[in-house]
């Protein structure tokens, strides 16, 4: 499957370098989709059967990242807008409702998939949009998109698209069976997470990990720490004899290094793709492979 997924990565990539948005055709559905990780997996499901336009850029913040007057054009003409929701994209949600406003078929993915709420922090009591880090919910997520698609974007076949659909909701599957097996062997004591901020709760719940703390106490990373939370989490970490700190590989790791120094112990800085995939060159070019390469992390980092 490695040779399909890797022609899906060059096709949303080529949609990217064009500027975020695809060149349509005037005879073919147009699908816009706000983050490129719900880029990959609407590309995955459709295939040829329609244009894919991803907004959201290679290895950026899906919290700040902001689109083009073209680009909201494009929302407002597409014939299926695709939106993470939960209040995720932060910089183009207004463009979401403006869009909806004028009558272009929308589907927010996050507030259909079960989400959780966060537990603590400033966000306590929030619906967390991170859905992506918990497969299974990512397989939900693949059979809601696929009856928007057939439901809204006239032309494509379904038998076709559900096909498709049915072919990547095994393979995701197949993989979160492999990653359960993982994560079950980190010894108890070690499963435990040091985030950037609150990414990691679905992938925390559906492994039986324990999320002790975060940098930014927040689900979105244009918050700040407060010395307090610091001297909190320094607590965390010395409590907890954590190994490694996980921060986004998007992100600058200064605060993590400061922290770690600061809790008086060794503690890596290891960095994942945590809300945004890399350009096709990189580690995490597709969903799939972006959640290898975390686990593969994470697992290092609790083990080692």
């Amino acid at each position: 499957m490695r040779a399909p997924r890797l022609l899906t990565a060059l096709a949303v990539a080529a949609v990217l370098l064009a500027g975020g948005t695809a060149c349509t055709s005037p005879d073919r559905a147009r699908i816009v989709v706000t983050t490129n990780i719900l880029g990959d997996v609407v590309a995955q499901i459709v295939g040829d059967q329609a244009e894919v336009s991803v907004l959201m850029k290679p290895n950026a913040d899906p919290h700040s990242f902001a689109v083009s007057a073209r680009e909201a054009h494009a929302m407002q003409t597409a014939d299926l807008l695709v939106y993470n929701g939960l209040g995720l994209e932060e910089g183009v949600l207004h463009h979401v409702a403006a869009a909806r406003s004028e009558g272009t078929p929308t589907v927010e993915v996050g507030a259909r998939i079960d989400p959780l709420t966060y537990r603590d922090g400033d966000a306590a009591g929030l619906p967390d949009p991170h859905f992506w880090t918990d497969p299974a919910r990512v397989v939900t997520a693949v059979r809601l998109l696929t009856d928007e698609i057939v439901t809204h974007v006239d032309g494509v076949d379904a038998e076709v698209v559900r096909k498709r659909a049915d072919s990547y909701a095994g393979e995701v599957t197949g993989f979160d069976a492999k990653l359960a097996e993982r994560f079950a062997g980190i010894p108890a004591k070690r499963r435990v997470l040091v985030t950037n901020h609150h990414v990691f709760g679905y992938l925390a719940e559906r492994y039986d990990l324990t999320v002790v703390g975060a940098i930014i106490p927040s689900g979105t990373t244009l918050a700040s720490p407060s010395a307090s939370d610091l001297a909190s989490l320094v607590t965390a970490i010395r409590t907890h004899q954590v190994p490694a700190i996980f921060a986004d590989t998007a992100q600058p790791a200064r605060i993590a290094e400061v922290l770690a120094a600061e809790a008086g112990i060794t503690v890596r800085v290891v960095g994942l793709y945590s809300e945004s995939l890399s350009d096709v060159d990189g580690d995490a070019a597709t969903y799939l492979d972006m959640m290898r390469f975390n686990s593969e992390a994470i697992v290092g980092g609790l083990s080692g």
